[in-house]
C-alpha cells in the first residue's frame, strides 16, 4: 500500500500541453467565488501553472497522540494561482499521504510458526519492505527543498497529476503530511483516529475553525483565498486518509476520491480472525507500517505509542478488537457528507476489493452520493490505463461538488467497468441488477476415481462417499502451484469442478463458501479459491508503461511538463487463474471477535465470503472451488502436515451470477 513521493524544486517557464486552452483572461481583483471562465459546465485553464504562490502551514490539530501537552501538527504545501493573492477565492484539492518525507528500513514478522513466539516477534533484517516499492522517487535533498521553498512559487511543482490540471482550472493543490510523518508532529499510528483528525484539521484551516503558522511562526489564514470547499484525493493510504476524514462529516469537505484505498483496517491485516498479511507483503502488520512511515523529527518521541500498536494488534490471535474497530471507518459511514468516488484495481490483492466493494455497499445504504471505478489492474492508479477519460469524470466530479456546477456527472452511469477484454462498460449499480444467488454443491469424487476433482452441481450427487480429505502443505507450495493440477486433488487440496460452461457466467459480488471440515493439526486455517480453468490471456495485475504513448494533459514546467505515459495491464497465458479467495481461522468459526477451540477430527460447520469480485468465467471453461488450509502467500504458517476432512455432503459454495445463470449445467 506504498506510494512516497516528493515535491521537487524546478527551474524554468511553462510548457503548455495540447489539453490548454490558449488564451488567459483577466482576473478581477476583488474576491470571487465563481471561476473566472466556465464552458460547458466545467472550469477552463486560464491561470498560468508557472506562476503559482507556493507556501507552507503547520496546522494545530485536536489531537496529542505524541502526550507532549501541545496539539499535534500537520504540515501542508499548497500551490495556488497567483490571481488568489489578488482577491481570487478557490476550492482546495489535498493529496494527505505518511510518504511524502520518505520511508524507513523496517523488519518484518517471520510467518514460518515454530514455537509459540514465531510470528510475534518481528525478525532481524530481510523484511524486503523497500523492495516492493518499484522505481519510486527517494526523498527529496532537505538543502534543495529549502532553497526551492524560500524562492516561492514558479520553480516549484509536486508530483502527480493534481496541480498541473487543476490548479490552471482554478483550485489550490496542496500536500499534507499525515501525523508522525514529515514535518508534521504526532504519531503515526496505521488509521487510528488521530490520524483522522489529522486530515480533518486541513479542511478546519482551509475553513477557518484551525490554527495555521507559517515556517517562522506567525500566524496565518486562508480567509483572503480559499471558498473553504475541499476535496481530498490519493491512492492507497493517501486514498485512505480521505475516507477517514469525511467521516468524520466535517464541514467543507465536499468530494473525496479514494483510489486503492483501506475502508477497513482489521480487513487489510486480518481476515475472518485469521492473522493475513497484503498481497507483496507477508509478514508485515499495522506497527511495521507505523515504523516505516515515522519520519517526524524526535521520533523517539512516539516510541510508547507504537510499542502500544505492537501489542494492541494481537498477532497471537487475529481476533477483532477495539483497536481493529477505532480502524473500521465503514462504522461510521453514515456521518459522510461528501461526494465518494471509489476507484479499485480488480486485481488488488495489495488492497483487496472488499475495502472498496464493501464501502460502496455501506454508501449505497447510507444514501451517500457515490461512483465506482473498477479496472482489470491490480494497485496502481487509474489515471494512466484511461488518461482522457479518467480527467473528464474526476475534472467534473471536483467541479461539481467543489464549484456547484451543474455538469451531468451526477446523471449518467455511477460504474465504469473494464471487462476481461481491456473494453470498459458502465451501469448503473453493482452488482448490476438481476445478479442472484447460485448455490452449487462440492460434490466428491466419483468412488471409481483414483483421487482427482469432484463435481460442482445444482445438486448433491446421489451414492458417492461424502467424506473426502487432504493434507496441508501450504507452508512450502502457494496456493497457485496448488490449484494448477486438478487431477492431483486429495493429496493437499480440494478441488470441485463445474461441467464445460455453455455461456459466459458472470459472478458480480461475494462468493460464499458454506462445509462441515474436521481439522486434525497446528494450521487453523480454511481457504477457498475460486478458480477459473481454461486456457486464457489474462490480466495478472501489474502495468506496463507505454513509452512511445506520451500524452500531455496539463501545464508544467520543463521537468515538470504535465504529460506522462499511457499504462496497460500486463498479462499472461495460462489454462488457470485464481480469480478470488476467502480465509477463515477455524477458531473463529462464530465470531471474529473470539477463539474457540477446535478439537481435532470433530466436525464444525464454516461459512465465510469470499473477497469480492467481478469476472466472467467464458463459454468452455469451467469453474473450480479449491480448499486448502495454509495460503502460503498470506496466511501464518504452520509446521506442515494438518488433516483436513470435508463432509461433502454439507458442502457448498454460493456465487452472485449476473449472467449466465440459467445456462448453467450441472
Amino acid at each position: 500500500m506504498r506510494y512516497p513521493h516528493r515535491i521537487t524544486a524546478r527551474a524554468g517557464c511553462v510548457v503548455t500541453s495540447a489539453l490548454v486552452v490558449s488564451g488567459l483572461l483577466a482576473v478581477p481583483a476583488q474576491a470571487d467565488t465563481h471561476p473566472p471562465l466556465i464552458e460547458d459546465g466545467r472550469t477552463q485553464p486560464v491561470f498560468d501553472y508557472a506562476e503559482a504562490v507556493y507556501h507552507e502551514v503547520d496546522i494545530e490539530t485536536e489531537a496529542d497522540s505524541d502526550g507532549d501537552g501541545t496539539p499535534d501538527t500537520v504540515r501542508m504545501r499548497i500551490m495556488r494561482p497567483k490571481e488568489t493573492d489578488e482577491g481570487l477565492r478557490v476550492p482546495t484539492i489535498i493529496e494527505p499521504s505518511p510518504y511524502w518525507a520518505g520511508l524507513n528500513s523496517v523488519d518484518f514478522y517471520d510467518v514460518d510458526l515454530d514455537d509459540e513466539d514465531a510470528g510475534t516477534v518481528p525478525r532481524t533484517r530481510g523484511g524486503e519492505r523497500a523492495g516492493g516499492l518499484g522505481d519510486l522517487d527517494a526523498p527529496a535533498d532537505p538543502e534543495e527543498l529549502r532553497r526551492s521553498r524560500a524562492a516561492g512559487g514558479p520553480g516549484v511543482s509536486m508530483p502527480n497529476y493534481y496541480d498541473n490540471y487543476f490548479l490552471p482550472r482554478g483550485y489550490a493543490v496542496a500536500q499534507l503530511d499525515s501525523l508522525g510523518t514529515g514535518g508534521s508532529t504526532g504519531c503515526p499510528t496505521s488509521g487510528a483516529h488521530n490520524e483522522t483528525l489529522g486530515a480533518k484539521a486541513a479542511v478546519d484551516w482551509l475553513n477557518g475553525r484551525a490554527t495555521g503558522r507559517d515556517p517562522e511562526g506567525n500566524e496565518v489564514t486562508a480567509d483572503d483565498w480559499s471558498t473553504g470547499n475541499v476535496a481530498m484525493t490519493g491512492i492507497s493510504y493517501n486514498g485512505t486518509l480521505p475516507v477517514a476524514a469525511a467521516t468524520t462529516g466535517v464541514e467543507g469537505l465536499k468530494a473525496i476520491v479514494p483510489q486503492g484505498a483501506i475502508s477497513s483496517w482489521y480487513e487489510y491485516y486480518r481476515e475472518n480472525g485469521g492473522v493475513v498479511a497484503p498481497g507483496g507483503y507477508q509478514g508485515e502488520d499495522a506497527d511495521i507500517l507505523a515504523e516505516l512511515v515515522h519520519t517526524r523529527e524526535d521520533r523517539e518521541a512516539c516510541r510508547p505509542v507504537l510499542d502500544a500498536i505492537t501489542e494492541e494488534q494481537d498477532r497471537r490471535t487475529g481476533d477483532y478488537s477495539a483497536f481493529w474497530d477505532e480502524r473500521n471507518y465503514r462504522n461510521d459511514v453514515a456521518d459522510i457528507s461528501a461526494g465518494v468516488f471509489l476507484a479499485h484495481g480488480l486485481n488488488d490483492w495489495n488492497v483487496k476489493t472488499d475495502q472498496a466493494l464493501r464501502m460502496w455497499r455501506e454508501l449505497g445504504e447510507h444514501g451517500v452520493p457515490r461512483k465506482l471505478w473498477l479496472y482489470q489492474a491490480g494497485h496502481v492508479n487509474p489515471m494512466n490505463l484511461r488518461i482522457e477519460e479518467w480527467l473528464d469524470q474526476l475534472h467534473g466530479w471536483f467541479d461539481y461538488w467543489l464549484y456547484d456546477l451543474d455538469n451531468g456527472i451526477m446523471d449518467g452511469p455511477a460504474v465504469d467497468i473494464e471487462n476481461a477484454d481491456f473494453g470498459w462498460s458502465t451501469q448503473d449499480d453493482w452488482p448490476p441488477a438481476g445478479t442472484a444467488p447460485l448455490r452449487l454443491h462440492m460434490n466428491a469424487a466419483a468412488e471409481d476415481a483414483d483421487g482427482g476433482a469432484g463435481t460442482l452441481g445444482r445438486a448433491p450427487a446421489p451414492g458417492r462417499d461424502q467424506r473426502e480429505s487432504f493434507t496441508d502443505a501450504g507452508r512450502t507450495t502457494t496456493a497457485d502451484a496448488l490449484a494448477t493440477d486438478p487431477a492431483a486433488a486429495g493429496k493437499n487440496s480440494l478441488v470441485y469442478l463445474s461441467e464445460e460452461l455453455a455461456d459466459d457466467v458472470r459472478v458480480s459480488g461475494f462468493p460464499e463458501v458454506s462445509l462441515r471440515a474436521a481439522m486434525d493439526g497446528a494450521s487453523p486455517y480454511l481457504t477457498a479459491l475460486l478458480v477459473d480453468y481454461g486456457t486464457d490471456t489474462r490480466a495478472t495485475g501489474p502495468v506496463r508503461f507505454d513509452r512511445d504513448e506520451r500524452v500531455c494533459y496539463g501545464e508544467g514546467i520543463p521537468e515538470d511538463p504535465g504529460c506522462t505515459f499511457r499504462s496497460y495491464p500486463v498479462t499472461a497465458t495460462s489454462d488457470h487463474k485464481i480469480v478470488t479467495r476467502g480465509i477463515l481461522d477455524a477458531r473463529n468459526r462464530a465470531s471474529m471477535e473470539r477463539q474457540l477451540p477446535v478439537v481435532g477430527g470433530t466436525m464444525y460447520r464454516y461459512s465465510w465470503e469470499m473477497q469480492g469480485q467481478d469476472y466472467v468465467f467464458k463459454a468452455g471453461h469451467r469453474i473450480g472451488v479449491v480448499v486448502i488450509s495454509t495460503d502460503y502467500d498470506y496466511t501464518l504458517r504452520y509446521p506442515a502436515g494438518t488433516d483436513v476432512t470435508l463432509d461433502t455432503a454439507a458442502a457448498t459454495v454460493t456465487l452472485p451470477v449476473s449472467q449466465g445463470r440459467d445456462g448453467y449445467r450441472g
